[in-house]
């Protein structure tokens, strides 16, 4: 986000995603699909700029 100079309020309104996401992402928690297809969308990135797939432990 601060590469392509977003903050976090700015992403909020262009998204459409509210609070709570900004704090899951923060978090490095579950998101929604959708939800990684809108923040890809407005910063003009990939998604595995924004996200790394990391198996569960067995």
């Amino acid at each position: 986000m601060k590469e392509n100079g977003f903050s976090t309020h700015q992403l909020r309104e262009k998204c459409g995603v509210d609070s709570k996401t900004i704090r899951r992402l923060r978090a490095n928690d579950n998101m929604e699909t959708k939800t990684l297809n809108k923040l890809c969308t407005v910063l003009d990135c990939r998604l595995e700029d924004i996200a790394e797939y990391i198996p569960d432990e067995q």
